[in-house]
């Protein structure tokens, strides 16, 4: 029986998008050859990774609009590093809402001066820091858009006339959004597009040659845009499996469409936590991610009722990160809401017993 998979990732994937995956790996269209075993110089795979790059752009709303779209190695980690070794000239600022930010602004500072603009590490990162200056002298200003650990999420953006990067690495392709806003944004693909091993970066053509230093061709972006994310070979499975979860998306309306399930999941486990007597949400009301929802018992005590009921309703991924305990329900897109329903009778069979 498949279970509800509410793990924050590797994360869930439409099954339609796992199942013509798997076909491909036995035979990509008709070719006599699987997907694995195909050169990634072959016209078939620079379809596919064009097709990938061109759908991002659409969906994201940036296509004509002076943006490239890469798919590169190295996950999201990787990209702490790129970030500085690209933008970072002089001073960059970083704002610091959880574990992620805090290793991008220790990676950050291996190349250059990096200031804290503001952070919520004072409340375990259970809020989005807001009303802090930026000053009109750094390079660029950090943001990540959703935390996964703690379950916090953007709904505005700072306002900053100096350019603006991402991660948004357990977000993407997740709501209808203003992504010309960023000069640069990222996101690790197993989160919320397909499995790990690929990473979407999307950068506006005219933030290359932004840095006085020699850049390692691998760590350059211009260098790997102008290759067509083909510089070294590419991940071949999970670029394809990213198109078909792009495809996905599009045909179920876009980042509008999925944008709309989402918010209404998120509202139907968050409408049960408030209610609920025997739980509390760990982050604030406004900041709450509709990517991980984050909640704790009242008595801890009481894990050995609850524990059990979710178990036995085949529901997998359900414990919290060790950094908050208790409870992380990931609701990404391809989650479907009958899953939080039977999460949230969970709940409230809990609280009959209890």
């Amino acid at each position: 029986m498949k279970k509800h998979n509410f793990s924050a990732g590797p994360a869930i994937l439409p099954q339609e998008v796992i199942q013509e995956a798997a076909k491909a790996v036995l035979e990509l269209d008709n070719m006599g050859l699987s997907l694995i075993e195909i050169s990634h110089r072959s016209s078939e795979f620079m379809a596919i990774m064009e097709e990938a790059c061109i759908l991002s752009l659409q969906l994201l709303g940036l296509e004509g609009k002076g943006y490239k779209a890469m798919f590169l190695q190295g996950g999201a980690s990787m990209q702490f590093l790129m970030t500085a070794y690209n933008l970072l000239e002089n001073k960059a600022g970083y704002v610091n809402s959880g574990t992620w930010s805090t290793k991008a602004i220790k990676e950050a500072k291996i190349l250059g001066e990096v200031v804290e603009l503001a952070s919520s590490k004072d409340q375990n990162f259970n809020y989005i820091p807001k009303g802090f200056e930026i000053s009109s002298d750094l390079d660029y200003v950090h943001i990540t858009t959703n935390n996964t650990i703690f379950g916090t999420q953007y709904k505005t953006l700072p306002d900053t006339e100096v350019p603006l990067v991402a991660d948004m690495s357990s977000d993407i392709f997740s709501r209808s959004f203003d992504y010309s806003k960023f000069d640069m944004f990222y996101a690790g693909a197993q989160k919320n597009m397909g499995p790990s091993g690929v990473t979407l970066v999307v950068i506006k053509e005219s933030s290359f040659n932004k840095v006085s230093r020699v850049i390692p061709s691998m760590l350059n972006y211009e260098v790997q845009a102008n290759a067509e994310s083909m510089f070294n070979t590419p991940p071949v499975f999970p670029v394809y499996t990213v198109l078909l979860n792009l495809r996905w998306i599009a045909k179920h309306g876009g980042l509008e469409g999925v944008g709309a399930q989402n918010e209404k999941k998120a509202a139907l486990i968050y409408d049960e936590i408030d209610r609920n007597p025997l739980f509390e949400g760990f982050a604030h009301t406004y900041d709450r991610s509709h990517m991980n929802a984050t909640f704790n018992l009242k008595d801890d005590q009481q894990a050995e009722i609850f524990d059990p009921l979710w178990n036995e309703a085949n529901i997998s991924g359900l414990k919290g990160h060790r950094s908050v305990g208790g409870y992380r329900a990931s609701i990404y897109n391809a989650l479907p809401i009958e899953s939080i329903q039977v999460l949230v009778d969970c709940m409230q069979e809990f609280e009959r017993k209890a």
